[in-house]
């Protein structure tokens, strides 16, 4: 690549609560290592969804709302790139966009975070955001694995505001992502305060994309090798593959449902897990392929096939 016909100032947009601040810079910290002639600049903005905290995101807009601002500012070329948690992208990205990187991922699972010394059998009311997390929640008090009088209740915010309403007292247990925790440093940082309870990503399937960070840019610019050179090729294909699942369920914000890619032991193999429910219909489901070499089609297969019996297929 010839960087000195690009240009040297790269300007990056995203949010500006902590976790993104913090993720974006681990983005940025790469771009530097590998150009170190390049100046980068990040653009912090406060997004709709940022703004709007008393309301589920799916009455005013859906994950859309995290995304939309910075699509516009890359369109009118007011940045270069844009980077976002892969889990709060919408389906469908702006015309003449495209995701040109996926930054190597994070830990996949959820995380029940309670006050120090509560017992995982005590917690009686949970908050989250998520329909997704909500169902599974449901589904392991109903299995005994928690407590059988559990009551789920909406919490949205950043993840600091989330984890000072938790020491208020207004709820027992909160469920976060684990890879938002580590990038904050906050399991290192107060482990003193709380419980970190971690569900295995069978227990608790991901979000399509949960821990992988993905760079947004214009289609067919030169400047998108920058984001290529720091892309980790196996987040990439777990993202295109959680997508695929995603595009066939047409499985928006509005649905509980969660999808998750991994390579297993051997290398050649790759499990992917799904959980959706719709019409009142709850549906679980894993397989595995073949995942050895650049094979997309076996994972775009595998996708077909796990989106059609999350859908009531054979």
């Amino acid at each position: 690549m010839n960087i000195d016909r690009m240009k040297t100032k790269i300007r990056i947009g995203t949010r500006s609560s902590a976790l993104s601040v913090a993720q974006t810079k681990l983005v940025a910290e790469a771009m530097k290592q590998k150009f170190p002639q390049v100046e980068i600049e990040i653009i912090c903005r406060k997004t709709v969804g940022d703004k709007i905290l008393d309301k589920p995101l799916l009455a005013f807009g859906g994950k859309g709302v995290f995304v939309s601002e910075f699509e516009e500012a890359l369109l009118a070329e007011d940045i270069d790139f844009a980077v976002h948690s892969a889990k709060d992208l919408p389906l469908e990205l702006a015309e003449g966009l495209e995701i040109v990187g996926a930054f190597a991922r994070g830990d996949v699972r959820d995380v029940l975070v309670t006050m120090k010394g509560e017992e995982i059998h005590r917690v009686r009311r949970i908050g989250t955001s998520s329909l997704r997390r909500k169902v599974q929640l449901e589904d392991m008090a109903a299995a005994g694995q928690l407590r059988k009088e559990v009551v789920v209740e909406s919490l949205r915010g950043n993840v600091l505001s989330r984890l000072k309403r938790l020491e208020e007292g207004r709820y027992d247990g909160i469920v976060l992502a684990a890879a938002g925790l580590e990038r904050l440093g906050l399991l290192d940082e107060r482990d003193g305060n709380y419980e970190f309870h971690y569900f295995t990503a069978q227990e608790m399937i991901p979000a399509g994309g949960q821990g992988i960070l993905v760079i947004e840019g214009r289609k067919g610019e030169e400047i998108n090798r920058i984001a290529e050179a720091v892309s980790d090729p196996g987040a990439m294909r777990q993202f295109l593959t959680e997508r695929e699942v995603l595009h066939r369920l047409n499985a928006g914000c509005h649905a509980p449902v969660g999808v998750y890619c991994e390579r297993l032991e051997d290398g050649r193999k790759g499990r992917l897990s799904g959980i959706y429910e719709k019409d009142g219909k709850r549906r679980r489901a894993v397989l595995t392929f073949i995942m050895d070499g650049e094979d997309e089609e076996a994972a775009k297969r595998a996708a077909k096939d796990l989106a059609n019996q999350l859908l009531g297929g054979e």
